[in-house]
């Protein structure tokens, strides 16, 4: 499958939508957990943005997708614990998701780390942004 994680363009981070998968890219973390997927999607996105040269701090916008309304009370729960002060925009829907049987968020985000003072001018070049889980 064709993927990359994140793309730099222009100064603007694009991030993939995010699902809660381990590293080995089949298994699912915290199945019917919507906190624990929440928690990893968003440590996994910080890890990208990070990677980019920025921090959760860059983060302009969220598209977040969940496959049950009624997690949507526990998803901004965790999600307040990363974004609280001065939130990025964003949007939340309803979504089938794949798996279906164990994805239950999704957030594809969009970020501005050359507004860090850790990015570089090498971002301003559309590149692949490919966090190192080890």
């Amino acid at each position: 499958v064709p993927y990359s994680p994140g793309i730099m363009a222009d100064n603007i981070l694009y991030v993939a939508g995010i699902l809660a998968l381990a590293e080995d890219m089949k298994t699912t973390v915290g199945v019917g957990d919507i906190r624990v997927q929440t928690r990893h999607v968003i440590e996994t996105i910080k890890t990208i943005v990070e990677e980019a040269g920025g921090s959760l701090g860059d983060i302009t916008f969220n598209s977040i997708f969940i496959r049950r309304l009624e997690d949507y009370a526990g998803m901004n729960e965790v999600y307040r614990e990363y974004f609280n002060e001065v939130p990025p925009a964003r949007y939340c829907i309803r979504a089938d998701l794949v798996p279906p049987d164990r994805a239950s968020v999704a957030v594809g985000t969009q970020a501005q780390p050359a507004a860090s003072s850790r990015a570089t001018a090498a971002a301003r070049a559309a590149r692949p942004v490919r966090p190192s889980l080890a």
